[in-house]
């Protein structure tokens, strides 16, 4: 076979790499570590989809097939994929305006949700655009992430004790039905659910390898059996359908498709970056690379898979994936084990999974949230800098303030990220420079440092020179000039100018005839290469001439000098290790 035509099937079908990885320790390693993912996926995937406004049972739905598409043709063997907790809020989030929770509507709409969002995703890949999630900062991100775990926490107090939801409401609604609804507070409940959430916080704690997930829906549910739960009022998972799974084409309604695309757009663009998260993390652990545009293509087909079972949008799991990194997993083996586990379970005890009290469900998920839930981000964001704790506030606080349509919190913050972008890249560090005693040129005016020469002046720009910040950069030369009424010869020390446009261009043309006219000179030194290739493009390289070869101010110096009869200046002195 071809080497071009192997290339191409490694590309497409990842997983085809598996045979030369997978040796007798390697495969030992991977069933092993398939089958302890798979005690966590269960109960995590009965919660999260309850989590979602979805019938317990299609969160295993989500990870099967999904789970084994995504290890297939994913990069990062140790990520795991099928429902998570904040895409299952954002599912519930995009659905709440469209449809009642638990409805057959609501169920078709979510399946619409994963197609639409499979097909993003999977177009981003194609057209290999995963660098364009790095658009969403990082302070933003934890905004986002801080004010869906308090909208997680939120929705499963309900189920915690034993109350009746009132469905996806605005965050001060929700804790005002939440306040009222108290009284009828179901101790049965509440009393199973704080006993789950402390033994799971226990067994975090000190037993991080054990199933604990597992072991405690198995014990407390086992004793709210025995207890009488259920005859008491205590509400329970319900029974499966008895068909495993349903595969059907998802049905479309262009109406809805139309309603459903902005959260289908946030939903794969945080998944992704979930996703990423994860696949970094492995990365650095077991320095084996990922590719990202292949994770997406991976994700895509997942969620287009899931859309295929009649289940809801999946993602790669933070905590899943940590729990493979843990076992050692090495290639996409483990995942695919851990969903024919998840199968095997769906097959053997479809009785026992109807009984397991929502509560121990609810704990699981809170359990899990508030590891999310960390405002030591945001407080580092606002000691980077003000904008970036301006941005991540502004996500954290319209996304309460607009829940349940969460999507506009993230949207909202990201517009605001790239406003401040281009806001700073309008204001570039600029400032006029002097000979230091130290031997460097620096800001003169911080310095206090004297002009070179009456006649010269070296204006340094520190950023791209193009469309967005040409007017700075030509205010600012327009006020040396009036600063200077002897000058001469103007020097622009170019290196922090990484990139140029036509703007750019246009502004340097215009301000190097304006100078002219008045019988002074502009110079330039530290040009970059790219910046050069398209002075030369655009005939403005032969317009300067050969004052716009200077490597650096101390190059330029002894041929500009004698422009004004001054006499070249004497080389720098080293001190030390300073110039």
């Amino acid at each position: 076979m071809p080497l071009a035509t192997q290339r191409l099937l490694r590309r497409l079908l990842p997983f085809l790499a598996w045979r030369r990885q997978l040796d007798a320790a390697t495969l030992r390693t991977d069933l092993l570590a398939g089958v302890s993912v798979a005690l966590v996926a269960i109960p995590q995937a009965l919660a999260y989809a309850q989590l979602a406004g979805l019938p317990a049972y299609v969160g295993l739905y989500a990870s099967l097939l999904p789970s084994i598409v995504a290890a297939l043709f994913g990069s990062s063997p140790q990520l795991n994929t099928g429902p998570v907790a904040l895409t299952s809020l954002l599912t519930a989030a995009a659905l709440a305006p469209l449809a009642l929770p638990g409805s057959d509507t609501w169920l078709v709409l979510a399946v619409q949700l994963a197609l639409l969002s499979g097909l993003l995703q999977l177009a981003f890949g194609v057209l290999r655009l995963a660098h364009f999630a790095d658009l969403l900062s990082h302070p933003v991100l934890h905004g986002f992430i801080n004010a869906c775990s308090v909208l997680i926490c939120l929705a499963q107090l309900p189920a915690l004790l034993g109350i009746n939801g009132a469905g996806q409401l605005p965050f001060a609604e929700g804790l005002a039905h939440l306040a009222g609804s108290l009284p009828g507070t179901h101790l049965p409940s509440l009393a199973l659910g704080t006993a789950a959430i402390v033994l799971l916080t226990l067994l975090n704690r000190f037993a991080p390898r054990w199933p604990g997930m597992l072991l405690v829906i198995a014990g407390l549910g086992a004793a709210a059996w025995f207890g009488g739960f259920e005859a008491s009022g205590g509400k329970v998972v319900g029974a499966l359908p008895e068909q495993v799974i349903a595969l059907a084409l998802p049905a479309t309604d262009w109406r809805q498709i139309t309603d459903l695309l902005p959260a289908a757009f946030v939903l794969a663009l945080v998944s992704f970056l979930e996703a990423m998260s994860s696949c970094k993390i492995a990365a650095a652990r077991t320095g084996k690379r990922w590719d990202g545009n292949q994770e997406l293509i991976g994700q895509g087909l997942a969620k287009l898979t899931a859309a295929v079972c009649q289940a809801y949008p999946v993602s790669g799991s933070f905590g899943r994936s940590a729990f493979l990194l843990q076992a050692r997993a090495r290639t996409g083996l483990a995942s695919v084990v851990g969903a024919l586990m998840v199968l095997a379970a769906l097959l053997a005890i479809p009785g026992l999974i109807a009984h397991i009290p929502r509560p121990l469900l609810a704990a699981v998920i809170l359990v899990t949230v508030a590891k999310l839930l960390s405002l030591a981000p945001l407080r580092e964001a606002w000691r980077s800098g003000r904008d970036d704790g301006l941005a991540g506030t502004v996500s954290f606080v319209a996304t309460l303030a607009f829940a349940p349509h969460i999507e506009i919190g993230i949207l909202s913050g990201l517009l605001l990220s790239l406003a401040l972008l281009i806001y700073r890249s309008m204001r570039p560090r600029v400032a006029v420079l002097g000979r230091h005693p130290d031997g460097t040129w620096r800001d003169a005016r911080r310095f206090g440092l004297p002009a070179a020469h009456p006649g010269l002046a070296i204006l340094r720009f520190d950023g791209p020179l193009h469309f967005v910040n040409a007017a700075t950069f030509e205010d600012a030369v327009l006020a040396v000039e009036r600063d200077h009424p002897q000058l001469k010869v103007l020097l622009i020390s170019s290196a922090g100018i990484n990139d140029i446009d036509a703007s750019g261009i246009d502004t340097l043309r215009r301000l190097r005839r304006q100078l002219a006219a008045g019988g002074r000179r502009l110079a330039c030194c530290g040009l970059k290469k790219q910046v050069i290739d398209v002075l030369e493009r655009t005939g403005l390289w032969a317009e300067l001439g050969p004052h716009a070869a200077y490597r650096h101010e101390d190059d330029a110096l002894p041929h500009l000098l004698p422009l004004l009869g001054a006499a070249p200046p004497p080389p720098p002195v080293r001190r030390g290790l300073e110039w």
